[in-house]
């Protein structure tokens, strides 16, 4: 925040520093509370208090040192210093949610500076705040250009804390905005100021936060695994720090889960919980909660995961796709979709939906509305190609495949599945990779492949029984339990075509009760016809009733 003054008027003043140059924050805190009631401190070190104050979570007693630090440079007419203790308040106060104690510093701040030059440091920090509430609003172009400024005074003054506050305010509304080539040189512009320690702590922490929060906004599962491992070691760095590393837990808890360490994901989000218990980031609590939730739905402990996404929603955390997604493995399809649909309807944010489409399209196909996730799926594609993460083209593939297959054309649901199958691998994520192999085995038995089928459900199932995917398991089991394929060697939906036909139905009739295209439905009537060797519709309604298939269930 400011440099020290090198003086030392007593020894709890002289451990205080010490303490603060080795990041043992604990020690600092205590040391200089205890010489700040000794005696008044220098606004240089009630600076350095505010900070130890802050990293171990004492956010009361950081406003505290930095309003007798204002009140000092006020009354000594240091305005600059004055402005950037006000900021620093505003800071503090709004990550707390006392928006309106912000709000004040804030413009205090502001008007400490009218009358110094436009280029100073601190009004770059003022100029990233104002970014930061415009972005929070959802004016990203104004968060951008603000940002921008600011950017520009941090380069100018050489200040990295403006420069790292700016940049991730510049950055993530860049993304937003889907400018996502300029966006990321940005973000890891940010973040080599952080690896490099040309910022203060509390900056540092909060870019470290913001940027992975990003990628993992961005399902860039790389790089935010790359950063998530940085500010781990930054972490090591900066003992008995509360602030950020409950925050870290919990996107190490996401990380892991991907990579398939189930066990290790479940620990680091109650280790999230515990450090964010006695941290100001608490609400974060909430995310933690919710990555418990996703792994023990995955594990089939329904129960279970229905109390952590309790606990999840207790501090604001939004609940689908997971709590959706539990209710279709519970077979309430219903409550499933319209949790969905309710959760895509309150948001337009680009990211957000596609957190929330791979799941809808899940939930339609169980509702038998293949025209519903045909659209989530296509949604879901337009989102991928301006973002062009992996994760999110894996997801495409798989929605596709998914969409196809219902729509019994498994030759093209291949193509999608192998590339959804080869982005997970890539990405060495082990859960959707195999998930993947399930509906390539389907495709596989719809085509008559059965050594392929049976192949590709080992290597799921063995998969799955790792990871402990009981659900999964199951599934698998019922699969290679299938009856092998019947005489007339019509797929499901061929015989839901040919028995439509046979009640005398149109083809666009029968595309309006399966949720089909007429193109569609004239491609199963071509494979009908070819399977059971017949000529038009007369001779395959003959053929319906002459093999009783009019009769099956």
């Amino acid at each position: 925040m400011a440099a020290i003054d090198q003086s030392v008027p007593n020894q709890d003043l002289a451990d205080g520093r010490t303490a603060a140059e080795r990041h043992a924050w604990a020690d600092a805190f205590d040391s200089l509370c205890r010489a700040a009631a000794a005696t008044p401190l220098p606004p240089e070190d009630l600076f350095l208090l505010a900070t130890a104050a802050y990293l171990r979570g004492e956010v009361t007693a950081c406003v505290d040192a930095l309003r007798r630090a204002y009140e000092i440079d006020v009354r000594e007419i240091r305005p600059r210093r004055a402005a950037r203790a006000a900021f620093w308040m505003s800071f503090a106060l709004g990550n707390q949610g006392e928006i309106g104690q912000a709000s004040g510093w804030l413009a205090r701040a502001e008007a400490l500076l009218a009358a110094e030059p436009a280029d100073c440091a601190e009004r770059g920090l003022v100029l990233s705040a104002y970014a930061f509430r415009s972005n929070a609003g959802g004016d990203f172009a104004q968060g951008a250009a603000l940002a921008r400024q600011a950017i520009e005074i941090g380069r100018r003054t050489g200040d990295p804390d403006v420069q790292g506050l700016a940049l991730t305010q510049c950055g993530g509304a860049l993304v937003k905005l889907g400018q996502v080539a300029a966006a990321v040189p940005i973000l890891d512009e940010a973040m080599l100021a952080v690896v490099g320690r040309e910022i203060s702590p509390i900056a540092a922490g909060t870019v470290y936060c913001v940027v992975i929060s990003v990628f993992s906004e961005m399902a860039e599962i790389r790089r935010a695994q790359e950063w998530t491992d940085a500010l781990t070691g930054w972490l090591d760095q900066h003992h008995n720090m509360i602030v950020f590393s409950g925050r870290c837990l919990v996107h190490r808890a996401e990380l892991r889960q991907l990579h398939g360490d189930w066990p290790g994901a479940v620990e680091e989000a109650e280790r999230a919980c515990r450090r964010l218990s006695r941290s100001p980031e608490v609400i974060s609590s909430g995310g933690a909660r919710y990555q418990q939730a996703e792994v023990l739905r995955r594990w089939g402990d329904y129960a279970a995961a229905e109390q952590a996404y309790r606990a999840a929603a207790e501090w604001g955390h939004e609940l689908c796709p997971g709590l959706a997604l539990l209710r279709l493995a519970q077979g309430d399809t219903a409550t499933a979709r319209s949790a969905l649909r309710r959760a895509l309807g309150e948001t337009s944010d680009r990211l957000r939906r596609a957190r929330l489409l791979p799941a809808q399209v899940e939930v339609e196909l169980a509702a038998g509305d293949p025209a519903s996730a045909r659209a989530a799926a296509a949604e879901l594609a337009t989102i991928a190609e301006v973002y062009g993460a992996p994760a999110l083209l894996a997801q495409v593939h798989y929605a596709r495949g998914a969409v196809l297959l219902a729509e019994d054309d498994p030759v093209g649901a291949l193509t999608e599945l192998r590339s959804a199958a080869h982005f997970w691998r890539d990405l060495d994520v082990p859960y959707e990779a195999a998930r993947s192999r399930v509906l390539i085995a389907q495709a596989c038995r719809r085509l008559g492949d059965e050594d392929t089928t049976a192949l590709e459900l080992a290597a799921a199932e063995a998969v799955f029984t790792q990871l402990g995917a009981r659900p999964d398991q199951a599934r698998v089991t019922a699969l290679r339990a299938d009856p092998a394929p019947s005489a007339h060697g019509l797929t499901p939906r061929e015989l839901q075509v040919l028995r439509l036909v046979a009640t005398g139905k149109t083809n666009s009739a029968i595309a309006r009760e399966l949720s089909l295209s007429e193109k569609t439905v004239e491609r199963h009537l071509s494979n009908v016809f070819t399977k059971i060797g017949v000529s038009s519709r007369a001779a395959a309604t003959a053929y319906a009733f002459q093999q009783h298939l009019i009769d099956q269930s």
